[in-house]
This record gives structure tokens, C-alpha cells and sequence, in this order.
């Protein structure tokens, strides 16, 4: 995994808010203290796989139990970003094969916000922490546009 803490990104990639829940979300997860010492940005190391890396995965394979927590916890972010600006409490389901497929649906009231349909999960992750901020921003977007589209099914 690359270093995302040291990699040279724009200060608005790390100041976005996206990247702001992500690490909060993170940080929450830790109940022991383990990552206490740990910078923000660090703990997002496991979501940056550059090209190099990414060619040395398999292009077939079964996503470990930390790949799907990983995967979760983005989101969870996308979720409550979602939740922050429209007020509409947001709930992720996910459902995965054993072998990386799958769907993530982040619903609110009766409405989908997200449908992704995922694939070769044991391969998730971003080029660099600006290409993570702008997927999280485009999905949480998304979310948002849909609940302001059809507010009375998201506030059912």
C-alpha cells in the first residue's frame, strides 16, 4: 500500500469532506487506542493501491474479511455525508458472494439513494487520496440529488 500520508496530494483532497467522515468513521472504529498515534491520513493507506500494486493482484480472487470492512466502511462515510445534508437517516446494505460480487445499496426511507453493483472487491481501492475524495463526493452527490428528487419516499 502506498503511504497516503506522505504522497503529495492537494490540501483540498485532504480537507474534503468526504475524507473528513472517512477518517472519523476510522477513528471510531478504533476502541482500544491502537491508532491513536496514527496521522489521519494514514489510516487511509489500505484504500491507495497504485498502478504498480494493482497489476500485482490477481484479476480473480476472494476478498478477505479486512477488504469487506474496508469496503464498508467508504459506505458508511457515503452514508452519513448523505445524512448530514439532507437529514434523512441513510442505511447501507450490503450483500457479497464469496467471491467479490456483489451490490451495496445505502437506503433511505423507502427510497435506494446508491445502487452499486460491485466486482472484483478484493482489487478496491484508488489511484491516490484525490481520486478517493472525488468518488466518495460523486456517490454522497448522488445520494443527495436522489433525496432531494424524491423527498416524501426518502422521509417515509
Amino acid at each position: 500500500m502506498v503511504d497516503a500520508a506522505a504522497t503529495i496530494e492537494t490540501p483540498s483532497s485532504a480537507d474534503a469532506p468526504f475524507v473528513k467522515e472517512l477518517i472519523k468513521i476510522w477513528r471510531a472504529q478504533d476502541s482500544h487506542g491502537a491508532w491513536e498515534s496514527k496521522k489521519d491520513l494514514s489510516l487511509l493507506d489500505p484504500y491507495i493501491i497504485d498502478k504498480e500494486q494493482r497489476r500485482k493482484l490477481p484479476i480473480i480472487g476472494d476478498p478477505d474479511p479486512d477488504m469487506i470492512w474496508r469496503l464498508e466502511l467508504f459506505f458508511n462515510a457515503v452514508a452519513l455525508s448523505i445524512e448530514r445534508q439532507t437529514g434523512v437517516m441513510i442505511s447501507p446494505m450490503l450483500k457479497m458472494s464469496h467471491e467479490g460480487f456483489g451490490r451495496m445499496v445505502l437506503i433511505g426511507g423507502r427510497l435506494i439513494v446508491v445502487n452499486k453493483q460491485l466486482r472484483d472487491v478484493h482489487r478496491f481501492g484508488f489511484d491516490s487520496l484525490d481520486k478517493l475524495a472525488e468518488e466518495g463526493a460523486k456517490y454522497v452527490q448522488a445520494g443527495v440529488d436522489m433525496v432531494n428528487q424524491f423527498p416524501d419516499v426518502a422521509k417515509y
